[in-house]
């Protein structure tokens, strides 16, 4: 077994709490890690995560080598699964990620250049507004700060839309059609910010 092989479905059940057990240490773990890098620095966190990870491994196999000793038991090395894992990162999975990752900065690329070069101007104005919020943002947050709230609401709002779906369905059609009547509005009242017809074939 491969350490990467982890499946769509798996990362599914861990933001949607299909088993409390397992989402609440990676959601708990990974929350205390980022909350420390708040307040020190990526060195010292990594170096103390990984000394509380291996002090705690050390202390396990000390304590099941006593046991074994004491009941006369042949279980082997505690960690035995762990250590025949498969932990090589396959070249395969790394070419596949590369070429996502490849497609998704092209397509970012190309629609930056569209809104940067006013290719559409109402477009462009919804960016600059965009952007506009993006530095009260950032007065107010910084960039671990973002993450923290980011992996909170990784693990909450898609169960909670999951509870909620109708409603919340109901709701976003709602505000999509807002939008959409503000928009075409804005574009019938500003004809530079219509795009281009298509070329006629």
């Amino acid at each position: 077994m491969n350490l990467f092989d982890f499946r769509r479905d798996e990362l599914e059940s861990l933001i949607y709490w299909r088993d409390p057990k397992k989402s609440g240490p990676v959601f708990g773990a990974v929350l205390v890690i980022l909350l420390s890098l708040k307040f020190f620095s990526l060195i010292s966190v990594g170096a103390y995560v990984s000394l509380l990870g291996l002090l705690a491994t050390i202390s396990f196999r000390i304590y099941k080598n006593i046991v074994q000793a004491v009941q006369k038991t042949g279980d082997g090395h505690p960690f035995k699964e762990y250590l025949e894992l498969d932990v090589v990162i396959p070249q395969q999975k790394v070419e596949e990620v590369t070429k996502i990752a490849v497609a998704h900065m092209n397509a970012a690329l190309v629609e930056l250049r569209r809104l940067f070069l006013v290719e559409d101007l109402v477009d462009s104005i919804k960016f600059a507004v965009l952007l506009w919020c993006c530095t009260y943002l950032g007065a107010w947050f910084n960039g671990i700060t973002l993450i923290i709230l980011a992996w909170i609401a990784l693990f909450s709002l898609p169960k909670v839309y999951e509870t909620n779906k109708t409603q919340i369905d109901a709701n976003l059609d709602i505000v999509k059609s807002k939008l959409a009547d503000i928009t075409s509005k804005v574009k019938a009242a500003v004809p530079i910010g219509k795009k281009s017809e298509e070329k006629k074939e």
